[in-house]
């Protein structure tokens, strides 16, 4: 298994460590409610170096990137970030991502852990203009620093105005002393904050200082679970639960990422514009079990005769809420907000109904 510049600290915290991803990475210390509150009422602190970053450097940069992201990369300015996806040329999605616009000819894809080495050559086969590319996915470390008191904790460490960066912008700045330090006013959990990219070098440093700021504010280390379940709270994606290769993303609600303006040719438009203005069969829908029970990830949906209507993508039982919710392709007769379906849990078929995301 690889392991992030932080594994000792994970350890020497009490973390317990799962393989994800090929990672070792903690998946809870204090367990993942507790860690799920500390994100929402304060602040918390991911360990996300096992994402992957990809370099699109060079005069066909831009051309590269407009080709293979579902999203209109040419609406960005220089410091912005934007959320989408990569179309798989037969109706699907290969990953989401981040790109962030440093400069003219010079854009960073952020993609998932698990799909680093998919991903590099999707999109080097993808690559006949001659863009530059380079994967540093195994030299920089990723710290997301999630809630309410992110911004306080983080403003001690650095001279740069935090509250100027908008949702989806960055800037490239000092913090805790070190140079060169990505500041993106991004994240996974809906509770607000930064990702803070890095070089392996820093990030035990980097780490250390965060938590030495955010101690007044009752600062925490959270592992994967409670980024899970936070993520779920907020309706977010998770790709190979909610999206895939056999997924596309106006199905799964990604329409607002799937931008046909300007005439702007990218991969599987066409098929994407049909879907957009023909319809489609099913929907990726968020649901609240209105009965006690847990749903999970391959669990069939069905209606009150108990015909299969649909399948669990994600479920979880949500902290806030203290009721089980999940999400789930269901036939578009199904998916209108309000309407009841069952889970089958166990060979019982425990009610739900259809809610607008996000759940909180």
């Amino acid at each position: 298994m690889k392991l992030t510049a932080l594994n000792e600290v994970h350890k020497k915290a009490g973390a317990k460590m799962v393989e994800f991803a090929g990672y070792e990475m903690p998946v809870e210390y204090s367990g993942i409610k507790d860690e799920h509150f500390t994100v929402r009422d304060k602040v918390g602190v991911f360990d996300v170096s096992h994402m992957g970053e990809f370099w699109v450097k060079g005069p066909q940069a831009l051309e590269l990137v407009k080709k293979i992201s579902s999203n209109d990369p040419t609406i960005l300015r220089p410091g912005q970030a934007q959320y989408t996806c990569f179309p798989n040329g037969k109706g699907g999605i290969v990953d989401d991502f981040l790109v962030y616009f440093f400069e003219p000819e010079k854009y960073l894809m952020v993609v998932n852990a698990a799909n680093i080495e998919k991903d590099w050559e999707w999109v080097n086969s993808q690559n006949d203009c001659g863009a530059e590319l380079e994967n540093v996915s195994d030299s920089i470390s990723q710290l997301a620093v999630q809630g309410p008191n992110a911004l306080s904790t983080l403003q001690k460490l650095t001279d740069v105005n935090l509250n100027e960066i908008r949702f989806y912008s960055f800037v490239v700045g000092k913090m805790a002393g070190l140079d060169d330090i990505i500041i993106s006013a991004t994240g996974y959990t809906g509770a607000g904050g930064f990702e803070l990219y890095c070089k392996n070098e820093d990030t035990v440093k980097l780490w250390t200082a965060v938590f030495d700021a955010g101690e007044e504010f009752g600062i925490k280390p959270v592992g994967l679970g409670a980024r899970d379940t936070l993520r779920l709270e907020m309706g977010y994606c998770l790709y190979g639960n909610d999206i895939d290769d056999t997924t596309s993303p106006i199905e799964a609600g990604l329409g607002w990422i799937t931008k046909f303006n300007n005439d702007r040719r990218f991969i599987d438009r066409d098929f994407l514009m049909m879907q957009k203005t023909e319809g489609i069969s099913r929907r990726l829908r968020g649901f609240v079990m209105l009965e006690r029970g847990i749903p999970r990830q391959g669990y069939e949906l069905v209606d009150s005769s108990g015909l299969v209507i649909g399948k669990v993508t994600s479920g979880t039982q949500s902290p806030v809420l203290g009721k089980g919710i999940g999400m789930g392709y269901v036939a578009r007769e199904y998916s209108a907000f309000g309407t009841g379906i069952f889970v089958k849990i166990r060979n019982k078929t425990i009610p739900a109904e259809i809610v607008k995301l996000p759940f909180i």
